[in-house]
């Protein structure tokens, strides 16, 4: 099922999100869902906080990302995951969120990360991710800490955006996919 995706502006994308507990009912269907919604907007990534679910998980599928590169693409759930360190030179990429559709900015990560999580049959898994799988997921885990792309912006940047912002905000954006704005 798609789930609308909520929009920049709304309470759940700035707050942390809390633990699943192991024994949560429905887990599976929301990840399929959580899929599906994501595949259906054309992102790479979507974290629950965006379907308007205050949980600490998010699904990535790298595959549109990598397709020309020699990267292997992932597609997997994150289930309540932990960045352990982040290491390597910095680079910045063009970032985008389906949360702020339209607005997109150069954005500086670490290009390695050091992670732990539970995949979706509740195995807890510790690896490294680089290049845009790493990317993808400091994107997505900060969506789990109250954190959008749009934080990292300081002074002009971030002043030039705030009309567009706004314009989000009160549902004045094009999209083809379906979203939840604020009342």
């Amino acid at each position: 099922m798609i789930l609308p995706i909520v929009a920049y502006g709304d309470p759940v994308l700035k707050k942390l999100a809390k633990d699943i507990p192991q024994d949560s009912a429905d887990l599976k269907t929301i990840i399929a869902n959580m899929f599906e919604t994501m595949e259906r907007a054309q992102g790479v990534g979507l974290a629950a906080p965006q379907v308007g679910l205050g949980i600490r998980l998010f699904v990535i599928d790298s595959t549109p990302m990598v397709a020309d590169e020699d990267e292997a693409p992932i597609r997997k759930a994150f289930i309540n995951p932990v960045l352990l360190d982040e290491f390597g030179e910095e680079w910045g990429m063009e970032e985008g969120c389906l949360s702020i559709p339209g607005v997109r900015a150069d954005i500086y990560r670490p290009e390695k990360v050091g992670i732990k999580y539970y995949d979706e049959h509740w195995k807890e898994i510790t690896e490294e991710l680089d290049g845009f799988a790493a990317r993808i997921f400091q994107h997505e885990y900060d969506h789990l800490e109250g954190i959008l792309f749009t934080d990292y912006l300081r002074g002009l940047q971030k002043r030039l955006l705030k009309g567009k912002l706004m314009d989000i905000t009160k549902g004045r954006v094009d999209v083809d996919y379906r979203m939840r704005f604020i009342k």
